[in-house]
């Protein structure tokens, strides 16, 4: 079982559980299809309730979460070529069923919709930010932060609430790792990127949710 509160060990898991994949891709993008994500089986449940779907000519993963059911993520390793080539990261998600009082900076209420991992690592530490899609709270704030020698994380909330509609996300990679750990310093060293990871939630507040996923693009 994974828990929604923490998955600051999600890189690692992503790196010994997940085989490389075969993308499509162009010299200056990979394209990270939904068959390409992999269940993390280390750090999920027996059931995997994610399934893919497809709306027009846009295919795209649904998680739909019920109670009682342990958390299950997914995730995808970005192949070892690329790890220190990554600029950018885009994709589109959209909250569909919203965890009743899901906030993903209060204990004992940390379930969303949606949320998004992204991995970094420098020798033995993992360096992870977490996107959310939750109920409640408070858009642009960054909370549950993390530090040891071995972990950082941060949670960042993204969306709240409604509408309930497909959203754009564009992230420089760079940019994002120097914002939160390296004090905003824009000549620091950025680690490679390893790996996405997403996951959809309720078991903190023991409720249906439901988000989507697609379009997932790494820019080098």
């Amino acid at each position: 079982m994974i828990s929604s509160r923490s998955l600051c060990a999600l890189g690692v898991a992503l790196l010994v559980s997940l085989s490389g994949t075969a993308l499509a891709d162009t010299p200056s993008e990979i394209a990270v299809a939904p068959k390409d994500f992999r269940v993390v089986e280390r750090k999920s449940g027996p059931v995997n309730y994610y399934r893919v779907l497809t709306e027009g000519t846009t295919s795209f993963i649904r998680g739909e979460y019920h109670p009682g059911l342990k958390t299950t993520v997914l995730g995808f390793q970005v192949p070892d070529g690329d790890a220190a080539k990554a600029q950018f990261l885009k994709w589109r998600w959209r909250a569909v069923t919203l965890p009743q009082g899901g906030d993903g900076c209060s204990d004992g209420k940390r379930d969303a919709a949606a949320n998004v991992y992204l991995t970094w690592k420098r020798g033995l530490r993992w360096y992870t930010l977490k996107y959310v899609w939750t109920t409640v709270g408070t858009k642009g704030s960054v909370c549950d932060k993390k530090r040891n020698p071995m972990v950082a994380q941060d949670t960042v909330v993204m969306e709240v609430g409604s509408p309930l509609e497909w959203r754009t996300v564009s992230i420089d990679l760079r940019d994002e790792f120097r914002r939160h750990f390296a004090n905003g310093d824009a000549n620091a060293d950025v680690p490679e990127f390893k790996g996405i990871g997403i996951m959809t939630d309720g078991d903190d507040t023991k409720s249906e949710s439901a988000g989507d996923y697609a379009d997932f693009v790494l820019v080098r």
